[in-house]
């Protein structure tokens, strides 16, 4: 059995010459020539065809590619359905987070519309639902709360007898909605810019701890602002650094004022809603549907809120007038523009790095691909044509899009159709939301995150898998608990930042050994690989520039035992003591005359040299004689710059003074290219030292030492 397993073993065998790098350009490499210049190249880049039109058209409208093909028969039921389910989520999701972004409640109507219209042209993923969500919901309502604060409409009551100051919620809802779309427009342009330039990559610096951290942290912020709405606590509303501090202080402050009523139906509210999430989420695979739990707790709330006369006769806030009909499309405030770009900037990459991470999870579900750059048009223009229609910022919410998903939803024809269900209530029966606690949308916006809280799970998974990014979820999640969502998300993206610096400047180093009879080599720290006799192998996995290149050349000669300026010191210490007397130099010299011998200067050295070798053995070869030629196995390293190209050079000088020959094995045909440009290949350090493979230059060393030995042996 067992030879019958040797024979049906794929086999590796070649026998070649050694190469290295001078032998791979003048022999065996040779670059294609080039057919065309640059001049033709650039012509035909820009130059335009009715192929390129109608390729950039359907690019910028990915709905052209799909839509003429849709196969109705298949599909449209599915996406009916999906696309009921949906807006009917969809619809109290958005009245309750326009509570978070400090807008009244039909804006969140409004933005639960027009942007899901639009993104059925310009996106690419089928399944996201477009639309508010409760973390940009809330970096909106801080920005709003910032630059419209209560204090800035108190007036004096003219009726009052004593001329007490009064709270104009007209004129500061007024603003902040003004603020609320201004900031849109500019998310919108930030996100269009960034597509158009193909910036969809900038992605990829918030890495998933850091986003999960980042939620996880704007699900406390969530919480919190809403306990004053479920306990029917009348607190101003906090922003910036501490604010979830002072306002969790303000409700626990203002406790006594709790309304009863209030707090009962919310915690009604809360526990049903929750239940029918559970049957939902433990019934998925035999509900044809799932349970339409927050448009059950808008309908009931509302019914008992009319029925029972709540906000006159208990003192239950309510969402209030809910104007029917759209508004017109009107200019954003550009003067407050300036005041807003920091902030834009902070929603616009969060909003971008929502809506492309779910988009990848269901595309690679569902066997299709998405577009990041398109992704970013997309969401670009979602943002900024709505804001003319009075919206305030969006993206997917997971969510939603868990039910256009799990409801059978193939197209965006599903976001269409919820989008039209939220038309209906707007142009028809909005009033009929207006007796809506508001301790309802509390409870819906509070469950709806608790989802979100089980990333609290993610410590300890972190903690097995990797410390440092367990560090960078809990930096994003302490700083955007303590400094707010928009600081708290930079100080995390500039900690992620430093971490990868961190990991350049801190890589893992080992000297291998080979495996005999393989080819192959490894860490000497398993058992099975063994040392090559006199030559160290340093492994380094990770570019070599002027943050880490002192780090390369002192973990070289901490790693291979061999220091060049201690074995220079200790050579010529040792040389000094081993020269001969003058008495014994003249008798050298007597001899050298009367007979066929070296002259006594050759055997001065030899002797010397002898007894220096002799004496640094025991430093430099850890047991395998004296170490004669270092390999650098730059396999890993994918980058060198001008620093890390002057500092290998210098150690190499360094080790050509201690008779160490230094060669480089392994080079990427990048790398190379960058070793040419720097002007590597000067002095010591020719083609003829770099080798493809750690075993060319393994077999070019052993066969150097011993074509030196046998020269020095043939000389004596």
């Amino acid at each position: 059995m067992e030879e019958e397993d040797s024979e049906s073993q794929l086999m590796y065998r070649i026998e070649r010459p050694v190469y290295d790098e001078a032998f791979l350009r003048s022999q065996l490499l040779h670059h294609r020539l080039k057919s065309t210049t640059l001049w033709k190249r650039l012509l035909k880049h820009f130059q335009c065809s009715s192929d390129k039109a109608k390729a950039t058209v359907l690019n910028f409208l990915p709905v052209l590619k799909w839509l003429p093909s849709y196969p109705v028969k298949q599909y449209l039921f599915s996406d009916v359905v999906s696309g009921l389910s949906t807006g009917v989520v969809q619809l109290p999701q958005g009245l309750a987070y326009a509570m978070l972004a400090a807008v009244p409640p039909v804006y969140g109507l409004y933005s639960s519309f027009y942007p899901v219209m639009l993104y059925m042209f310009f996106g690419t993923s089928r399944h996201i639902s477009i639309g508010t969500f409760a973390v940009i919901s809330l970096m909106i309502g801080g920005v709003a709360m910032r630059e419209a604060p209560d204090s800035m409409f108190y007036t004096l009551d003219a009726n009052g007898t004593n001329s007490s100051l009064i709270l104009d919620k007209t004129a500061r809802d007024t603003r902040r909605v003004q603020v609320a779309v201004a900031l849109t427009t500019l998310v919108g342009l930030i996100q269009l810019a960034f597509g158009l330039v193909r910036f969809g990559f900038v992605a990829i610096y918030l890495t998933e701890p850091l986003i999960r951290g980042f939620t996880t942290a704007a699900s406390i912020h969530v919480c919190v602002s809403q306990l004053k709405y479920l306990l029917g606590v009348r607190t101003r509303r906090f922003s910036g650094p501490l604010s979830a501090i002072y306002s969790f202080t303000a409700v626990v402050g203002d406790i006594t004022s709790t309304n009863v009523a209030t707090v009962i139906l919310g915690l009604v509210c809360l526990i049903v809603l929750y239940v029918i999430k559970d049957l939902n989420e433990r019934f998925k695979k035999k509900l044809p549907i799932p349970i339409p739990g927050e448009m059950v707790i808008v309908i009931v709330s509302t019914g008992i809120s009319y029925g029972l006369s709540l906000s006159s006769d208990y003192n239950v806030d309510v969402v209030g007038n809910i104007p029917t009909g759209l508004l017109p499309p009107t200019i954003p405030e550009f003067s407050l523009m300036p005041h807003l770009l920091a902030d834009s900037f902070a929603v616009a990459i969060v909003g971008f790095s929502m809506g492309i991470s779910l988009s990848k999870i269901f595309a690679l579900k569902h066997g299709y691909s998405v577009d990041g750059n398109q992704e970013l048009i997309a969401l670009g223009l979602c943002n900024f044509i709505s804001s003319f229609f009075q919206t305030f910022a969006i993206t997917c919410s997971m969510s939603r899009s868990l039910v256009q998903e799990s409801t059978g939803g193939k197209t965006q024809i599903a976001g269409l159709l919820s989008s039209i269900v939220v038309l209906l209530v707007i142009v028809a029966i909005g009033f009929v939301f207006q007796p809506l606690p508001q301790t309802a949308l509390a409870a819906i916006i509070i469950v709806n995150l608790m989802g979100m809280f089980k990333q609290f799970k993610d410590i300890s998974v972190l903690w097995r898998i990797s410390k440092i990014e367990l560090a960078i979820w809990l930096v994003a999640f302490v700083a955007s608990v303590l400094l707010g969502l928009d600081y708290g998300l930079l100080v995390a993206i500039t900690f992620a930042l430093m971490t990868v610096i961190y990991r350049t400047q801190s890589p893992e180093s080992a000297i291998l050994g080979h495996i005999p009879g393989t080819g192959l080599h490894f860490d000497v720290e398993y058992e099975e690989a063994v040392e090559y006799e006199g030559i160290k192998i340093f492994h380094f996995n990770s570019p070599i520039y002027f943050a880490n290149s002192d780090l390369y050349v002192t973990t070289l000669k901490e790693k291979t035992g061999v220091n060049p300026e201690l074995l220079q010191a200790k050579r010529k210490t040792l040389k000094k003591h081993s020269t001969p007397s003058l008495k014994r130099r003249a008798q050298l010299t007597e001899q050298s005359e009367t007979s066929n011998t070296l002259s006594p200067n050759h055997i001065l050295e030899e002797n010397g040299n002898s007894q220096v070798e002799d004496a640094l053995a025991s430093d430099s070869g850890e047991g395998f004689g004296p170490v004669h030629s270092i390999i650098l196995d730059w396999t890993l390293v994918c980058f060198i710059d001008s620093v890390g190209a002057k500092a290998i050079k210098q150690v190499i000088k360094e080790y050509a003074g201690v008779d160490i020959n230094v060669v480089i094995a392994g080079c990427s045909r990048i790398l190379l290219s960058q070793l040419d440009a720097l002007e590597f290949f000067t002095g010591l350090v020719t083609e003829q030292t770099v080798f493809p493979t750690i075993n060319d230059a393994v077999l070019r060393c052993q066969n150097s030492y011993w074509e030196a030995t046998q020269t020095v042996e043939s000389s004596i």
